[in-house]
């Protein structure tokens, strides 16, 4: 529930129905938290605070992370006050932000979203007919699932890059040390190859 609306009963009935029929909608491939009315069983994260998404999209395996949030609209809560708290809100975290709006405000939300460089994953529309209710997709847009992928990725690449550096270590060049023994060679080489040459000068003199 909006914290800054109240709506009206009969609203907040429908705001409830259609979160239900949407929890049924997405457990086809997600676990489906939901957020009704008053309660508030699960939140998100933001910053260091807790906020409560109508539904909440969350991994079916064990570690249950959350996959994406949807924000469920009716006629008295499309307007700017709840654009710029909650849809700006959702919108800047890591996951899809879907929004869900009656057909006759789609063009109100459209405007209200790029006014306010609101990134919304996917834009619903529904509409009662009878007891039934249709949903219908107006806009899906990959840009914001895009960048946030991006910058999750370079996250993960720094985080690497930063291990590597940690674990990189430089190793000293080993130092080139004369023993006496080699000193000792070195000299008796010398000293030897000073002689072949005195030999040789003298067998070239007796030649002569």
């Amino acid at each position: 529930m909006s914290p800054i609306l109240l709506r009206p009963v009969r609203e907040q009935l429908e705001h409830d129905r259609i979160i239900r029929l949407l929890q049924a909608k997405y457990r086809r491939r997600f676990e489906v938290a939901i957020n009704p009315g008053n309660e508030q069983t699960t939140p998100i994260t933001v910053g260091q605070f807790p906020w409560y998404p109508d539904l909440v999209l969350q991994s079916q395996q064990r570690g249950r992370k959350v996959l994406g949030v949807v924000e469920v609209e009716t006629a008295e809560s499309v307007n700017n006050l709840e654009a710029m708290s909650q849809w700006a809100t959702f919108a800047r975290q890591r996951v899809p932000f879907h929004l869900y709006v009656p057909a006759v405000s789609v063009d109100v939300a459209k405007r209200l979203c790029a006014d306010l460089q609101v990134l919304v994953a996917e834009l619903w529309a529904y509409h009662a007919i009878g007891d039934q209710v249709r949903f219908t997709l107006v806009q899906r847009s990959t840009r914001g699932a895009d960048d946030k992928a991006r910058a999750a990725a370079r996250v993960r690449t720094g985080g690497r890059a930063a291990a590597a550096a940690r674990s990189r270590v430089t190793r000293p060049r080993r130092a080139s040390v004369s023993t006496p023994r080699g000193k000792a060679a070195k000299k008796s080489g010398t000293r030897a190859a000073g002689a072949r040459r005195g030999a040789s000068r003298t067998s070239r003199q007796k030649r002569k």
